[in-house]
């Protein structure tokens, strides 16, 4: 472990910074990432930066979650309880945290087509990404598939939600949308349908047909993951939507 107090004292081969530059930020580590923001080092046996990067990591570990799942959630306080972390380097870490959030979560302006499982994951994930309960939402398009607004429809425990077709297609029908996208999120991260999530997709195809208002897909999201029914089920094959 390298114990020089700054980036720069690294040799140029090792400085996260230039690694960056010459290699691009998905080649770094997340120990790197936070070198970068740190700028310089201590902490117990006066780290490197990126020796205490890979500090805060394994202090994070001891909360039993992914480090990087703790350090979105993490308060300025308990950031600074790390040893080498004082306020400055804490209101770093995590003003680069709320703004790589605010990043992700923008929104499709309305009258974008959405024409990708992504792009309405995108237009979906300040409402349903990272929350701690599950939500259910639909996604209200035009019939070009242009957006027209999106629209939470319920919200249960930590675990569970439940959603009605009746009470979807009445927010559908009251904003005249003629296409639809609905989605929910998984708390624990795993976006795997369970059971009850194709049980109730079928419900809302048959309903979707008779009512000829076409449901384009159903995403599960979580922890920055999202999954396509649509894509990996065979139910729009046993529910046709005519489009």
């Amino acid at each position: 472990m390298t114990y020089s107090l700054r980036v720069l004292d690294l040799p140029a081969t090792e400085r996260p910074r230039e690694r960056l530059i010459a290699h691009g930020p998905k080649a770094l580590s997340s120990a790197e990432l936070i070198a970068i923001l740190l700028g310089t080092g201590q902490g117990p046996g006066k780290l490197s930066a990126v020796g205490l990067g890979h500090y805060i990591l394994q202090t994070l570990e001891q909360h039993k979650r992914d480090p990087l799942e703790v350090l979105r959630d993490i308060h300025v306080q308990e950031l600074m309880q790390i040893p080498g972390v004082g306020p400055a380097k804490a209101a770093t870490i995590l003003a680069a945290i709320e703004l790589g959030k605010r990043v992700f979560q923008l929104r499709p302006n309305e009258r974008t087509a959405i024409d990708s499982p992504e792009t309405a994951a995108m237009a979906l994930s300040h409402d349903l990404m990272w929350q701690t309960q599950e939500r259910f939402a639909v996604l209200l398009l035009d019939v070009k598939h242009r957006l027209i607004g999106t629209q939470v429809i319920t919200i249960g425990t930590a675990t569970e939600t439940l959603a009605h077709p009746r009470d979807i297609f009445r927010e559908v029908i009251r904003q005249n949308a003629t296409r639809i996208i609905i989605a929910h999120n998984h708390p624990s991260g795993n976006t795997e349908p369970s059971p009850e999530d194709l049980t109730l997709t079928r419900q809302l195809l048959a309903a979707a047909q008779l009512l000829a208002i076409p449901l384009l897909d159903h995403l599960i999201l979580g922890n920055g993951n999202h999954t396509s029914l649509r894509q990996t089920t065979q139910l729009w094959e046993e529910f046709p939507q005519g489009v």
